[in-house]
């Protein structure tokens, strides 16, 4: 495999709580609707696998990468765990209006009703418009007969966690954690490749031909966790240094704010996905060819890829799994 920094595609998608501030913010220019909420940056979903756009290899999709060069793409030890499935699913979410109520199922319920993996996700709050919130988590202990009478009397907001954010918030979400993103926000999602989601609550919002959304009331019940949750993470900012903001069995995500270079040597066997969320910054790996990205842009760092070099002056974010 030639290896370089790999770019896709965005995959934009329509969601009745979307806006325009992935072309506003992000600078995706081709946005299909005036309700785009999400820009899939590198997805290995069935219906939704991203394209490569850039050097050699563009045209072709994530999974015909993998199917020719696993090892080299995912690292030998996540193509073990994995197979030819590309094991985590990156976003960007452009919330105009309050996301619906819901709650992701653990991988063993994934499986068995979904062959599917489970949801465990993170939030970087790219911006915030002021007075924005998210939703995450029961106030105090709770149990399915209350959420169930809350739910039923629409007030189920009064026994959840509301809580204000601002840009460089960080929020580690495990499955089971009932949760919306507010209106107003602008984030950065990385997660297990699923697209599991049971909807539980849509603020009785219906779309432009009068239907409601289909909600999963019945599967979330043994979805979800009723006790209280602690999902804010602190991280520390110091400059050319990979600072930790999650670290769990599915991906770790480090907080790293590029000030001039960066010489990186790749000592896992593993992919690395830097997101810039901020600035713009240049890759070298040998030779004299650079490649450029910008805010807005996802990048995939083949696990092969040793040894390169990190220049500009950026915020990213960059998760491998370990």
């Amino acid at each position: 495999m030639e290896l370089y920094p790999l770019i896709f595609e965005p995959i934009l998608q329509d969601r009745i709580w979307g806006g325009t501030k992935l072309k506003t913010y992000l600078g995706k220019n081709k946005l299909p609707t005036e309700t785009t909420g999400e820009s899939w940056e590198l997805s290995g979903v069935e219906g939704n696998v991203s394209i490569l756009k850039n050097g050699i290899y563009a045209g072709k999709s994530l999974n015909d990468l993998l199917d020719k060069f696993p090892d080299e793409i995912l690292g030998s030890k996540i193509y073990e765990l994995f197979g030819k499935k590309f094991p985590l699913l990156f976003k960007f979410l452009d919330a105009r209006e309050d996301l619906s109520i819901q709650v992701h199922p653990n991988d063993e319920l994934a499986q068995k009703r979904h062959n599917s993996f489970g949801k465990t996700e993170m939030w970087y709050v790219m911006q915030a418009d002021e007075g924005s919130r998210i939703i995450v988590g029961f106030k105090k202990k709770s149990s399915p007969e209350e959420y169930l009478e809350h739910l039923k009397n629409k007030n189920l907001i009064d026994i959840l966690n509301e809580v204000p954010v601002k840009k460089g918030d960080v929020f580690f979400l495990e499955t089971g954690t009932i949760h919306a993103i507010g209106g107003g926000i602008v984030i950065a999602e990385i997660q297990q490749t699923s697209d599991i989601t049971y909807r539980i609550y849509d603020w009785d919002r219906v779309d432009a031909e009068g239907k409601s959304r289909q909600l999963h009331i019945e599967e979330a019940l043994d979805a979800m966790n009723y006790d209280t949750t602690n999902t804010q993470k602190q991280y520390h900012t110091e400059s050319n240094k990979s600072n930790v903001m999650v670290d769990c069995p599915y991906f770790t995500t480090n907080f790293l704010p590029l000030e001039g270079t960066k010489n990186v040597e790749n000592e896992r066997d593993c992919f690395t996905v830097y997101i810039c969320t901020e600035g713009g910054f240049t890759v070298k790996s040998g030779g004299e060819e650079s490649y450029s990205f910008k805010q807005g842009d996802t990048v995939l760092i083949p696990a092969a890829l040793k040894n390169y070099t990190l220049e500009g002056n950026a915020v990213l974010l960059e998760i491998y799994i370990s």
